[in-house]
This record gives structure tokens, C-alpha cells and sequence, in this order.
């Protein structure tokens, strides 16, 4: 992981940061493999209230690496795609999907930054987070067309929860490439920043100020909310404040509130 993606952790937050510079962060099995190592490592670390993911250098990610298309070309099988893609390595995912689908499905939110580039996998990979931040005329793409491809990495049962229909459709049947601006009208962007990392790592820190208990209860509700009924998503809603309602840390932030003082939570899980 030392080596395609780093960690540094401050006051509750970890900054997971792609640094493969030399290829805009592309995408190797090396680089899929640190993604998914990182994710699982936060989410063993309790006092991790907050993630930021973005890419160091020149870009967000440049999608998967060319050079793996070579291969396909001259009849190779990359170390990239030795296993079978219906094969789950992860749980109910492949590699691929994993690397994309971990930011979603960690129990902290994750708030992504992207600059300049962010295509193909790149682009799936910043979907899986909770919100997203970009700077003035990033490009994003759902290239995977341009290779005789589809989606694969997790991404499109998101998309469809953030984006009309027929906007996704005519994105990934063309591959059309569109700036931050567009993206955010559409909803695949939710802020843009001139720098935005360090307006991603800001709201992390004043999410990892709230009680942690609720912020991750929250991040649960909404991210199982889109798959489930009204019956059901109402008992989760109900399920889970019986949990954090009366809690320590629910107690805490209704004094801190009442005493106008700053919080201290602890970081125990339920």
C-alpha cells in the first residue's frame, strides 16, 4: 500500500491521498489493492470520525492504467485481471468493485476532492464517497466506452441515486467527458472549491466534532435508505436513535450544547 496510497491521520481525521504522481495516480492492482487496504484499515481504527480521499500531484485518477489494455491487445492477462471478475474476493465484490464500493461502504464518511482529472475508474472510485468536493473544470468521465467497456467498479448502483436516468445513460453510452461545473448540476458534484482538499478537510473536521455515535448511525440510515421500503426504512430510523438516544455521547453534546462548550466524545463503538 506504502507505495500507491498513504494515510496521515489528525484530530479525528484520516486523509487517504492516491500518490502514484508519475501516472495521475492510474489505476494497477497495486494501487486497487492500497485503495481497499486503507479502507479496511480505517475501518478498524475507532477514534476515525472523518475520511478525506483525494489524489497527490497532478491529478484526482486517470482511470486504470493503459498499460492494461495493452496487454489485452497482444492476448495477455494482466496481473490486473489473472482472477475471474463473477469471482467475490471481497465479500460481495471483486477487486475492481472493492476498491470503489469500500469508501461507501465505510461506517465513517468519506468526503473526496478532486482536481484536474477524474475518468473512468477515477470516477467511481469518487462516487463511492459520502460528499464531493472539486476544483474549477475538473474532468470527469464514465469512459469505460472508449475501451469496449461498461462501468464495472461499483459505481452504478450509486449513480442512479444521484443522477437522472437518462443523464447516466447518455454519459456512459458516449463517454462524453464534462467539466465540475456540469457535474455539479447534475449531482455527481456536490461543492466546488479552488482548493478542494482543504475544503474537504475543513468539513471533516466539524463532522468529526459532532457525536460520533450519530454520525455514523447517519451514515448507516442514509446510505441503506435508497434500498429499502418505507416499513423498513422507518424501523431502521427508529432501530437506530434507540441506540444512540441517551447514549453517553448523545448526553454530552446536549450539555455541550446547553453549556456552550466545546463537546468531548469518546470513541468507543456501539
Amino acid at each position: 500500500m506504502q507505495d500507491r496510497v498513504s494515510i496521515t491521520r489528525h484530530d479525528h481525521v484520516a486523509h487517504v491521498e492516491m500518490i502514484r504522481e508519475d501516472k495521475m495516480n492510474a489505476l494497477d492492482k497495486g494501487m486497487m489493492e492500497g485503495l481497499v487496504e486503507a479502507a479496511e484499515t480505517l475501518s478498524q481504527e475507532d477514534d476515525i470520525r472523518a475520511v478525506v480521499l483525494s489524489g497527490k500531484g497532478r491529478a484526482f485518477c486517470a482511470g486504470l492504467d493503459v498499460s492494461n489494455f495493452a496487454s489485452m491487445m497482444s492476448g495477455e492477462k494482466s496481473n490486473v485481471e489473472s482472477v475471474p471478475l463473477t469471482e467475490r474476493t471481497h465479500g460481495i465484490a471483486n477487486l475492481f468493485q472493492k476498491c470503489s464500493f469500500a469508501w461507501h461502504e465505510l461506517e465513517v464518511p468519506v468526503i473526496a476532492a478532486a482536481h484536474n482529472t477524474c475518468i473512468g475508474g477515477g470516477l467511481q472510485i469518487y462516487l463511492g464517497s459520502d460528499i464531493r468536493f472539486a476544483a474549477p473544470g475538473t474532468k470527469f468521465s464514465i469512459m469505460e466506452i472508449k475501451w469496449g467497456l461498461i462501468p464495472d467498479m461499483g459505481a452504478t448502483p450509486i449513480m442512479y441515486h444521484l443522477a437522472r436516468r437518462d443523464v447516466i445513460n447518455e454519459l456512459t453510452y458516449t463517454g462524453r467527458v464534462f467539466e465540475a461545473e456540469e457535474a455539479k448540476q447534475i449531482g455527481f458534484v456536490s461543492h466546488i472549491a479552488d482548493d478542494p482538499v482543504a475544503k474537504a478537510l475543513e468539513m471533516a473536521q466539524t463532522i468529526a466534532s459532532k457525536n460520533p455515535d450519530a454520525i455514523r448511525a447517519s451514515k448507516k440510515l442514509l446510505s441503506s435508505a435508497p434500498y429499502l421500503s418505507e416499513a423498513e426504512g422507518l424501523m431502521m430510523e427508529a432501530e437506530l436513535q434507540q441506540t444512540v438516544i441517551g447514549s453517553p455521547n448523545q448526553i454530552e453534546a446536549v450539555m455541550a450544547e446547553m453549556e456552550k462548550r466545546p463537546a468531548k466524545f469518546s470513541d468507543t463503538k456501539k
